[in-house]
Order: C-alpha cells, then structure tokens, then sequence
C-alpha cells in the first residue's frame, strides 16, 4: 500500500516537471516582448479614454504612438500639446504645436425661430428620432433635441438650454475630443479652431433647401444668398448646397459677413465689442464705391487707349499719301 502511494506521488512529481517545463518551452517560444515605453507613454496619457485620438483609449494611443515612425498622425485632443511633448521626449520624436479646437454648435433653430409642427413621445435619443423621421419642427436638417451629444461628452462641455431647446458648449471645458461630432446623427457639431483670444466665426446652420424653403422651416436659417461671400474679401467663404460655410484658416474675423447676414444665421463668438452693424454696411459701402470708381476709371483709360491704337494707323496712311 505504502509503495503505491509512493509511485502515486512519484509519477504525479514527474508529469507535473514534464508539463511544467513545456508550458515554459511554450510561453518562451510564443511571449510578445511588449516595447517597456508604451507603459511610459501610458502614463502622460490623461486617462480619459475617450476614442478622441481614434484608438480605443490611452493604451492603444501608446502603442501606436510607440510603433509609428513619428507622430504626424497620432494626437491626443484631450491633452493637447502639453501631452504630446511629453510623448515625443519619450520617444524621441518631434511634434508639430497644433492650433486648439473648440466644437461649436451648427444650428441657430431656437424654439422660437423653428416652431415645432409635432409631437415627438417616443424613445428620448437624436439617434433613434433620426432613425424614424425628421423631426419635429419644418427644418430636417435642425437639432433634434434630445441630447445625445450631452450624454456622449465625458467632460460635462456640454448641456442643453431649456429655452433655446439647443445644446451648449462650455469652451473651458471642451477638449476637442470629437465624442458629440461623433453622437449628432444631423451632424450638427463641427470641432473649429478656437482662434486667436477664443475668436472666431461660423455658419450657425445646417439647412440645405433652397431659401424660401429654409427661411419657412426656420427663421434664423442660411438662405444660401451669397451676400456673405460676396462681401468677405479674403475668399474666406463659400455657399456650396444652398449653404454657407467659413473657412476658418482664411477668416480674418473682420465680421463684415455677420453685418450682411440677412437671417443672422453667422454666429461670431468672445469678441471684446458688440457688432455695430450700421458702421461696418457704411463701410462696406464706401470700398465697393470706391471699387467701383477704380473700375470706371480703368475702363475709361483701357477705351481711351483702345480709340488711340485705332487712330494712329490712319494718321500714318496720311502721311505716306503724302
């Protein structure tokens, strides 16, 4: 009986060390070397996880960061600069400063100037209200409302204003980190330059119908006119679809686009001054005149010159009859 028990236990020792040694030839021969700088990388990473980069967190930001050969396509929008000059020392890169952003909010359609038509009592989500028709109010292009991009910020940026019946964006809280762009089924959300001092310009619509039908849906539409990129001197804007859109790398923030605006739909945002409308049409109006004196001028000197050139090949028919 002893000696069973002995061989039990012997031959259990043995095939224990045999198993043991190739689950160890096994991990040796298939273990991932995991580069110890992604661990590094990790830790300057803020944490938040919210997909802004275009990875499923921080982890898998590091690991890219880690692999890539630079960092021209890898940013995080939460930490900003601050955070990716720690990442290039780390790993011995250089990175490019890039310009803070800002989402701002591409509907003007308050309660008041986009009335609702109906009544939506179904799920409260944009996604699902999107999904089943398009909306309650005349505009199908507006926000919907129910606060998807609220529930998708995880930095409290965002809220809805019961009186406007719009979502909120609280720049000093906002991380450019794309969640409500991403949220918005109308793609209302536009991620913006900050600019310079927190100023800047947009287009607060969205609406693509013709004029009449926009200006009827909402009050505070874009109309597609074109008077705002006929006026904006620095090609700063184009009306593409019946909608305006401003460039924000060309805009000079003169504000002249806003004076012109015939529905207000040109939103400018922490300007020191309020807009004095009359001032800046006044002077609008005196540069076109002056443009159009320019162009007069130049007319009558282009024909002056024109009845010249015809002139002289009879003066010189003259003289050789002489």
């Amino acid at each position: 009986m002893s000696q069973t028990i002995i061989w039990t236990i012997a031959i259990i020792t043995v095939l224990g060390l045999v198993l043991a040694l190739v689950l160890y030839l096994v991990a040796e021969k298939f273990k991932v070397v995991e580069d110890p700088r992604i661990d590094e990388v990790e830790k300057v990473m803020p944490g938040a996880n919210c997909g802004g980069c275009g990875f499923a967190g921080c982890r898998a930001f590091a690991e890219a960061a880690v692999k890539a050969p630079n960092l021209d396509n890898n940013y995080c929008p939460v930490g900003g600069n601050e955070v990716m000059s720690k990442v290039a020392s780390i790993l011995g890169y250089e990175v490019k400063e890039k310009a803070p952003m800002v989402a701002v909010v591409r509907c003007n359609g308050t309660c008041e100037a986009r009335p609702k038509i109906n009544d939506y009592e179904g799920y409260p989500s944009c996604k699902v209200k999107a999904s089943l028709y398009s909306g309650d109010t005349g505009c199908s292009f507006g926000c919907l409302g129910c606060g998807d991009c609220v529930a998708a910020c995880k930095f409290g940026a965002l809220s809805m204003d019961p009186v406007t019946g719009l979502p909120v964006v609280d720049e000093e809280k906002c991380t450019a980190c794309g969640a409500c762009t991403k949220a918005c089924p109308k793609s209302l959300i536009e991620l913006r330059l900050k600019g310079p001092r927190g100023m800047r310009m947009y287009v607060s619509c969205r609406n693509q119908d013709k004029g009449p039908a926009a200006k009827k849906a909402c009050a505070s539409a874009c109309i597609g006119c074109g008077i705002c990129a006929k006026t904006c001197t620095h090609d700063a804007i184009v009306v593409e679809n019946n909608i305006a859109y401003i460039d924000p790398s060309k805009c000079k923030l003169c504000r002249e686009c806003e004076a012109m605006c015939p529905t207000g739909a040109i939103h400018s945002v922490n300007f020191p001054k309020p807009l004095d409308k009359d001032a800046v049409k006044a002077r609008i109006q005196e540069r076109q005149k002056r443009a159009r004196e320019k162009a007069a001028a130049e007319a009558a000197a282009a024909k002056a010159a024109a009845e010249a050139a015809a002139a002289k090949p009879v003066e010189n028919n003259v003289k050789e009859e002489n």
